[in-house]
């Protein structure tokens, strides 16, 4: 039996849980802990019935992610857990070379292994923290374009820009994608786990910015591999989504940047929010399909709830 534990997050995600699960218990860590968030699917009840040995935390109501995530390590007994969200598979071997990782790195408060889309294809999961900037090229159609170009023009800044980065070695880095996280849990603890007043988004983030606020560090390691499905819960409400992630992005910034830098951001946002809900007003106006005009209208309210600070 591998000595690290697994926790899993879920919500409205029943099939995936079961296909997540089994790939985890083939690789028989010491504990696994899966909280379901309320899920109005079969979620719950298939974990009791169909996986009777796996720690089943039911929550009432959705918490978000970070609280659910702080309930389930508490938990745990393991020295470390790997954390994943429902829509993962782990490959073989992933916990014994996270842990190898670990115990090779006393440093590594948080080891993010080498995401995959279910095609096989890399899933970008290293970011910096934001900036004023960076904020705009990630909630743009910019960061996409970026991404091609330097990929195919400037091989000398492929290494340097995290999106372009092939994720061919280890490396520390400012933060990971918190699809999967290896977690160490002295580390985890020592700075309070997750900031639950982030419901979503962001909670990844800024847990790995505390961290090396106190000495720690967080690392990237392609010896451990993880399948993403990616959006498969948060793509249910997609438009409430999208205001979340913004409402998230502004909270980290009050955390952790200057008063100016918020100033900075809010009007970033709130810039490209009128914009989208200018266009989506247009193209609503223009556009007499059904399915198109009801995705259009939930995009547009949730752009004024951005732009009227709601």
């Amino acid at each position: 039996m591998n000595p690290f534990a697994v926790v899993i997050i879920n919500y409205n995600t029943c099939e995936l849980l079961r296909a997540c699960l089994e790939t985890v218990i083939s690789e028989a860590p010491s504990e696994v802990v899966v909280v379901d968030n309320a899920s109005s699917d079969d979620s719950a009840a298939a974990v009791e019935t169909e996986y009777p040995h796996v720690i089943l935390q039911r929550n009432r109501t959705n918490l978000g992610y970070g609280t659910a995530a702080n309930q389930a390590m508490a938990r745990c007994k393991a020295k470390y857990v790997l954390l994943l969200n429902a829509d993962t598979l782990i490959r073989p071997r992933t916990l014994v070379e996270l842990k190898r990782y670990l115990d090779h790195h006393p440093r590594a408060a948080i080891v993010g292994p080498r995401l995959e889309e279910p095609d096989g294809t890399l899933q970008a999961s290293c970011y910096p923290f934001p900036t004023p900037l960076n904020t705009f090229l990630e909630n743009s159609t910019m960061a996409v374009f970026l991404g091609r170009r330097i990929r195919r023009y400037v091989p000398f800044l492929r290494n340097l820009y995290l999106r372009t980065w092939p994720h061919a070695c280890p490396r520390i880095v400012p933060w990971v994608k918190g699809a999967a996280l290896a977690v160490r849990r002295e580390a985890f603890e020592a700075v309070g786990g997750f900031d639950e007043s982030f419901f979503m988004y962001f909670e990844d983030a800024d847990l790995c910015y505390r961290l090396g606020q106190c000495g720690w560090e967080v690392h990237f390691t392609p010896t451990a591999t993880v399948v993403h499905v990616g959006g498969a819960s948060t793509a249910q409400c997609h438009a409430e989504m999208t205001v979340q992630l913004l409402a998230s992005t502004l909270k980290f910034y009050q955390r952790h940047s200057s008063r100016i830098r918020y100033a900075e951001v809010i009007t970033i946002l709130k810039t490209m929010m009128l914009a989208r809900w200018i266009s989506g007003k247009l193209v609503l106006y223009l556009t007499r399909d059904v399915s198109t005009r009801a995705r259009l209208t939930e995009e547009v309210a949730a752009s004024q709830k951005v732009i009227l600070g709601k």
